[in-house]
């Protein structure tokens, strides 16, 4: 092997993002020290490029502009050249995207970003070509136009920018509105969701479609609080055409980030940890209501995916799977008739017609595999049994894996990143529940003894994970979702150790991050580094908010620890975005679970004694605001002063602490249970 021509501050990194552009001519840092002390002393303008490895057009930019040594030599003559894993540092990249969210309307990834050395953003974008093409400014271009205005417009870049910051700084200085949480909140919201709905395809938009999965947990909620049919008929219109759509992959499992197209068929391919976990959350609560083995069948095949594709023999889950390989977007997963009547043998023509695939292809000549028909239906068409169909399918898949288990893989992000792991403990733990499966509980038990053993000493929350150092200080989603997780895996195996861990976490993450001038939770802790402002984020993106998480999760320990400290700060939560969620509810999708806990009414069960009879009935129900504690515990208030009755395992069913005639008998509790929704 060669050595390569070009070396740059990157080379020593971990993050196979920042590693990817470590042999660019570009004379990249990461962000330290270092690389802005520079910025000052030579006063050159930082430009900040930030991205991560799955992001497809990330790959273009640096083929396209931070390869070319011409392009490079603009960039080191006039700047200080810094990239940034958004994964590893969201405090920049939630900085960074606001400012140019403001000078521009939108943003994405590639994020890049011009800023002074002092690091205050005065223009910014995203991918830039490297010349003039497709309505977008050539890179070579903005580079001598940025180095000629920092030379000589200094006083209107100095002015531009102490505008920006002042606005990005005024929205987290807001406090709690004077609105009450209300029914009628949830009856507004679903309204507005339901005139966005798209009732031929699913989901909330045109193209691109995003998986809503926090949307279809508030659509099953109040389809659970209201008896209507309506929010569970878009739920599972949603549902359905995501789970028979390309975005979803039918050999391997699992879901693919997006969908290009309004019908779900073409997905940008690359796989995240976090929409994995989300969505195997929103299909088995969708199992629950309403018992379409479709739904369990998407929870089990994405679980195991996970397990096969993306966790650390000790315990971690890794971020991401590239949308590439090859350098071609999808290679990996795309079929030729060809090739997939190759593989397939006899049986090939019939399920070509099942999934979709033809000469010409649905996708670049290439066919992605999708179900256009249910099959019931398809079966229905061909004359053939709905269970021959399934067989023959299952017979295929395992061929078509093994056939693309040869191929090029994507690459794999092996990061393990305390936040997205905690969105994923809490899917395997309540599928390990409400699916009764010892393996899941297993693997969320493994995850949570690594978290625990690598990222936290018991004061200190760690963010990233890779290489064997754990390293950045923890964020808020990283305190709100590991916390989140460790709930439902105490209320899956009643060990206190795991409740106890929760509330560490939670009491340091209230005292580290909440504003106790106007409220909120910020997104940094007070010993986080200092950078130019300090977010506050409500609103749900692809992942919930640490807000939402934390305004859901301490209402719900409110609940069960009697905690009236974690339930005032759950309302004041709230109330920041009543406006907000009122306006546009499909952007609060987690935050309105909270709410939806906050209205009532609330379930508290506390199990005393040997539980085991009656955890099938609480499988069986889905009751969405409610929390269970089991065993003999005076630090728990809702097992307080509750005895077994008559040497029997007893069940208390509470709401609100007012608890109903204790149970010794299944029938009676799933009666109480009834009566409780």
């Amino acid at each position: 092997m060669t050595s390569p021509r070009f070396t740059n501050h990157l080379s020593t990194e971990s993050s196979p993002y920042l590693l990817q552009h470590a042999h660019n001519p570009v004379d990249w840092y990461p962000w330290s020290d270092e690389a802005l002390e520079r910025a000052r002393t030579e006063d050159k303008p930082v430009l900040l490029s930030i991205g991560y490895s799955a992001c497809h057009w990330c790959h273009v930019m640096e083929h396209e502009s931070f390869e070319d040594e011409s392009i490079a030599e603009l960039m080191n003559q006039n700047f200080v050249n810094i990239k940034v894993d958004r994964e590893e540092r969201p405090d920049l990249d939630q900085i960074y995207m606001s400012a140019v969210q403001l000078m521009t309307g939108s943003g994405g990834w590639p994020l890049t970003v011009f800023l002074t050395p002092e690091c205050e953003p005065f223009f910014g974008g995203t991918y830039f070509p490297p010349d003039d093409r497709h309505n977008r400014p050539g890179f070579r271009r903005v580079l001598g136009l940025i180095a000629e205005a920092f030379r000589n417009r200094r006083d209107e870049i100095a002015s531009n920018a102490g505008a920006i910051i002042d606005r990005i700084n005024s929205q987290t200085r807001q406090g709690p509105g004077e609105g009450v949480v209300s029914e009628d909140l949830l009856d507004r919201s679903h309204d507005l969701i339901a005139a966005q709905f798209d009732s031929i395809n699913g989901g909330f938009s045109q193209a691109p479609k995003f998986p809503p999965s926090m949307t279809i947990d508030f659509l099953l909620r109040y389809h659970h609080r209201t008896g209507r049919e309506g929010p569970l008929d878009m739920a599972k219109r949603t549902l359905d055409k995501m789970a028979h759509g390309g975005i979803y992959d039918h050999i391997g499992g699992g879901f693919h980030r997006y969908s290009t197209d309004d019908r779900w068929l073409v997905p940008h391919f690359e796989k995240m940890l976090y929409d994995n976990a989300l969505l195997g959350r929103a299909y088995l609560d969708a199992f629950r209501v309403t018992g379409d083995l479709l739904y369990r069948d998407r929870v089990t095949e994405t679980l195991e995916f996970v397990a096969r594709e993306l966790l650390d023999p000790a315990g971690g889950f890794y971020s991401t799977l590239d949308a590439d390989s090859e350098g071609v977007e999808g290679k990996f997963y795309v079929w030729s008739l060809g090739e997939f009547s190759e593989v397939v043998g006899d049986d090939s023509a019939l399920l070509a017609r099942y999934l979709d695939v033809s000469p010409d292809g649905n996708f670049e000549q290439q066919n992605i595999l999708n179900l256009p028909l249910p099959v019931e239906t398809f079966s229905k068409q061909e004359g053939v049994s709905p269970a021959e169909v399934d067989n023959l399918f299952a017979s295929a898949k395992t061929k078509l894996l093994e056939r693309r288990q040869t191929r090029v893989r994507p690459a794999r992000d092996e990061k393990i990143l305390t936040d997205w792991n905690g969105l994923m403990l809490r899917a395997y733990a309540d599928a390990a529940f409400y699916l009764d499966r010892e393996d899941y509980r297993r693997i969320a038990e493994a995850n949570a003894e690594f978290i625990l053993t690598t990222m936290w000493n018991g004061k200190r929350l760690l963010h990233s994970y890779k290489d064997g150092t754990p390293r950045f200080n923890g964020y808020l989603d990283d305190y709100a979702n590991l916390a989140d997780g460790l709930l439902a895996l105490y209320e899956l195996t009643f060990e206190e150790r795991w409740l106890d861990t929760a509330i560490q976490l939670v009491d340091v993450m209230v005292d580290q991050f909440w504003d106790s001038e106007n409220s909120g939770f910020f997104f940094t802790g007070n010993n986080h580094d200092r950078l130019i402002a300090r977010t506050k984020e409500y609103f749900d993106n692809a992942t919930p908010s640490g807000n939402s998480v934390a305004a859901d999760l301490l209402v719900r320990l409110a609940s069960m620890l009697g905690r009236d400290d974690y339930r005032e700060k759950s309302g004041q939560i709230t109330r920041m975005v009543l406006e907000y969620i009122g306006k546009f509810p499909s952007g609060f999708g987690r935050m309105l679970a909270a709410v939806d806990f906050q209205v009532g009414p609330t379930s508290e069960i506390a199990l005393i004694g040997p539980t085991e009879s009656f955890l099938p009935a609480l499988r069986r129900r889905y009751q969405p605001r409610r929390v269970v504690a089991a065993g003999v515990s005076e630090r728990i208030p809702l097992l307080q002063n509750r005895p077994m009755i008559d040497g029997k395992a007893t069940a208390y069913v509470c709401e609100n602490f007012l608890c109903k005639q204790p149970a010794t008998d299944v029938e009676t509790f799933e009666a109480q249970l009834k009566q409780h929704g």
